[in-house]
């Protein structure tokens, strides 16, 4: 089966709230998660919410990463989705677990734009 890209869903939880309440520490870590996988950064938007979490994108050239963090529970929830072959979304999911010292995380690997499958070409009206 050929993708156009592999977009994973992960959950990291255990990680200090101090780290995820800190917008540049956040800012930061996505931006270097994205530049260790090798990807090509063209915008990055983050946001502090009062009174405490961060969300925030990081849009490269291959699609995009971004996080969602609720510091009180320890919790970040983030999507890594990745276009093409040159860029590794795993690379970007383990750098922000290390980085975010995350004791625990959950992922799932789906596949985009199925490019070979019937049911892809078929248009659905809603």
């Amino acid at each position: 089966m050929r993708a156009l890209g592999r977009h994973i869903l992960s959950e990291f939880h255990g990680c200090p709230p101090e780290f995820l309440n800190d917008m540049q520490r956040i800012e930061r870590t996505m931006v270097d998660a994205a530049l260790e996988a090798g990807a090509e950064i063209r915008e990055v938007a983050f946001h502090k919410f009062s009174p405490q979490g961060v969300s925030g994108v990081v849009v490269i050239s291959e699609s995009h990463l971004a996080i969602h963090t609720w510091p009180e529970l320890g919790y970040a929830a983030v999507d890594v989705f990745t276009c093409g072959e040159t860029v590794d979304p795993w690379v970007c999911c383990n750098y922000l677990r290390q980085h975010l010292l995350a004791k625990d995380m959950s992922s799932q690997e789906i596949l985009r734009g199925n490019i070979n499958s019937e049911a892809s070409r078929k248009v659905s009206n809603f």
